[in-house]
């Protein structure tokens, strides 16, 4: 179907109009396509996991998480020990299903509600699924998606579909993230009260005997008989916990089974085709652990595959994103799972050994994926057995951004992790095995980008991933297969690139300051988010004790905490402002050196007001083990003095490359399809999107103002004609 066909016969239902666009703007696979032939594609994200946190890839310590099965999968494979992403995970999840940098798709900053269409991926993008579609695959995702949110999305809970997917098992959290912790535990106890969601030991002020409800009404007594809480064993197999009490018929109306509660009570959604399916909190399936949610319908999906068609599962783990909790204790060595019971989820110490309980669970969970649909089996010691010849899948798993600071592992730098374009926030694990790997057991050094991915799927579908684009769209990811085939293969990338930024808003509106320690914020989306990153919130809602005295409306930059500190103060001493992190960051390197620009809305003591600073800093790097040269405070090259005649043509050769990228890329007025060019198609395009947001956000608000109207048509219609191919 043509482009002209697909925007004529587009209907205003949103089910209809994401069918309508996922196959309008496809090529139908060739019906002679060899597909029994081809392999399939395991996709496996981690949340939050930077190189930091694993041993096999040399860093870690002696503290580092066991992960047994990311090492035999390693160990079966190729390690690629030089990648980067960008800083946040809605960035980086945009860019490798897209294989283009963030300058391009608009999704500069993790995903929030208040974010329009416009920061969210395009429909009329060419995805990772609608590409491997061209060649018979059919795609799957489970688990995160943020790559959208509904409230600002024209498709709303089909957004999925809109992409290209053909079934999504997995989790619609207004924010994209898990949501806060029930610290009522279900409502036995006051908001507050048990920091986990679950109600601790009697030692540690709970109880050890009670009633556990189930989420179908059935109920039973649970004794403590070892070192796990009833509570947090009641919590792991999804009820509640009513500590010193009997079961009772009918269960006390104080219980409460429809508040989320982290990573165990979530909003799930299931799609299979047009068919959606809300599953109320209330369901046994929206009360299971994330990673086991996640891994269970991954399983029943891959194993009801047809031989005959290849297949792409993206599981996308949210381990260890926070809030961090501990996760069920099967999952974990019983001494571990032990020690768990006792960590506070709200105590920044204690964030750092329950992300490793998270990332150790999410391996076990690993393991029972491979093992459960055939692609590994089990000794009859337990120990898994990964033999990547025995099956005809590529597995490939991929860290989505550095570390969340609280949880970063030395030498890394926590101070410029997650969020950063410094080294801790960008640097991921990499790990690829399958049919197409040649001399496994071995590391790759070169600069790889998560963009490449992209490539990868396509090279492996046997698509031809350059000739898919529509003319005039620009894509950033670069050849990967060679280096899986050849040992030897040189360097395809002379030079990496990463970025940071705003979403578009309304109005140009931005999130909430959010104050985290001495550093002031604008990457959490939401209040929940700024106080489950241990932070406190300063835009409207502000409720802390240190926000006394904010207006009602809230405080929109992080400039203006530091004012209204200095107003809060008067003639007093000057106050202990907040620094302020980039509002804005890029970075690009090559095999030695790095430039980081960072571009601030900052606050100048002296004439109390808002500034606008931009600096470029320059960095020696490498990955050398085990001691890395980092991008660290007090490294910056420039800021040292002179440049030796080596690092000022590194300098001017990186800057270059830079600018040369931000002018890889033009805004196009009136371009809503991503054509390159103002057409008919583009009337007939805002039509379609205009009825299918009632008039509210879409590709084709223009202006950004959060509705798609007439000034949006009048945009068009001023370019009518014009081409803005780069």
């Amino acid at each position: 179907m043509s482009t002209a066909k697909y925007l004529t016969q587009h209907t205003t239902g949103r089910a209809l109009a994401a069918a309508s666009l996922c196959t309008g703007l496809l090529t139908a696979a060739p019906e002679h396509a060899a597909a029994a032939q081809k392999p399939n594609i395991l996709f496996i994200i981690m949340d939050d996991v930077g190189v930091d946190q694993l041993k096999l890839f040399g860093f870690g310590g002696a503290v580092a998480p066991s992960t047994p099965t990311l090492a035999q999968i390693a160990d079966a494979g190729v390690r690629f020990t030089n990648t980067w992403s960008m800083p946040a995970c809605s960035t980086s999840r945009a860019t490798f299903f897209t294989g283009r940098y963030p300058l391009r798709t608009h999704v500069q900053g993790a995903l929030g509600p208040a974010d329009l269409a416009n920061a969210q991926v395009s429909p009329f993008e060419m995805t990772t699924p609608k590409l491997l579609k061209q060649a018979g695959y059919k795609s799957a995702l489970f688990g995160k998606f943020h790559l959208g949110l509904q409230a600002q999305n024209p498709y709303g809970q089909d957004m999925i579909r809109a992409l290209g997917w053909d079934y999504f098992y997995g989790w619609y959290d207004e924010t994209g993230d898990p949501p806060s912790i029930d610290t009522s535990a279900g409502g036995v106890a006051p908001a507050g009260t048990w920091t986990c969601g679950f109600v601790a030991s009697a030692a540690q002020g709970g109880a050890d005997s009670g009633a556990c409800y189930a989420a179908d009404g059935g109920c039973e007594a649970l004794t403590a008989r070892g070192p796990i809480p009833p509570g947090r064993a009641c919590r792991d197999r999804g009820g509640i916990f009513d500590p010193n009490q009997a079961c009772r018929t009918p269960r006390p109306e104080y219980l409460d089974f429809a508040t989320f509660n982290g990573h165990y009570v979530s909003p799930l959604l299931i799609q299979a085709g047009s068919e959606i399916e809300h599953v109320p909190s209330s369901d046994q399936r929206a009360r299971l652990f994330r990673d086991t949610s996640v891994v269970d319908a991954a399983i029943n999906w891959i194993n009801s595959q047809p031989e005959s068609k290849p297949w792409m599962a993206s599981v996308s783990f949210a381990s260890a994103h926070t809030p961090v909790m501990q996760p069920p204790a099967a999952l974990l060595a019983p001494a571990k799972a032990a020690a768990g019971s006792g960590l506070d989820c709200e105590n920044g110490l204690d964030q750092r050994p329950l992300t490793d309980q998270m990332i150790e669970a999410m391996d076990h969970e690993i393991a029972r994926l491979l093992s459960s649909t055939k692609l590994a089996q089990r000794e009859r010691d337990g120990r898994l057995s990964y033999r990547p010849e025995q099956s005809n899948t590529v597995v490939v798993i991929v860290g989505d951004n550095g570390s969340f600071g609280n949880t970063v592992k030395l030498p890394f730098d926590m101070t410029r992790s997650k969020g950063t374009t410094y080294q801790t926030g960008v640097w991921v694990p990499l790990i690829i095995a399958g049919p197409v790997v040649q001399e496994p057991k071995r590391a790759v050094e070169h600069m790889v980008n998560i963009a490449d991915l992209y490539r990868l799927f396509g090279e492996i579908a046997g698509v031809d991933v350059p000739g898919t684009q529509p003319r005039g769209r620009a894509l950033d990811a670069v050849s990967m297969l060679p280096y899986l085939q050849h040992a030897d293969e040189p360097s395809l990338r002379s030079w990496n690139f990463t970025q940071i930024g705003p979403n578009f808003q309304a109005d140009g509106a931005i999130n909430g300051p959010c104050t985290i320690q001495t550093t002031c914020t604008h990457i959490p989306m939401s209040k929940a988010v700024c106080e489950d990153n241990g932070g406190v919130f300063w835009g409207a809602g502000a409720n802390d004790p240190i926000t006394q005295g904010v207006p009602a409306e809230g405080l929109k930059r992080c400039c203006e905490v530091n004012q209204f500190l200095k107003q809060k103060a008067g003639d007093q001493a000057s106050p202990s402002y907040f620094s302020i992190q980039p509002l804005s960051a890029l970075a690009i390197r090559n095999e030695h050196y790095k430039i980081v620009r960072n571009t601030f809305d900052d606050y100048d003591a002296a004439t109390d007001r808002c500034v606008e600073r931009q600096t470029d800093e320059l960095y020696q790097i490498d990955q050398a083990l085990p001691q890395p040269m980092l991008d660290r405070a007090g490294a910056d090259l420039k800021a040292k003095g002179p440049l030796t005649a080596e690092q000022q043509a590194n300098y001017d050769q990186l800057s270059a490359q830079l600018d040369a990228t931000l002018r890889s890329t033009r805004e196009c007025p009136g371009d809503g399809n991503l054509d390159a060019r103002i057409d008919e198609l583009d009337i007939q395009g805002y039509q379609q999107f205009a009825a299918l947001s009632h008039g509210g956000s879409s590709w084709y608000d223009f202006d950004h103002d959060g509705h798609t109207d007439a000034r949006d048509l009048d945009e068009i219609s001023a370019n009518l004609g014009q081409s803005c191919a780069p």
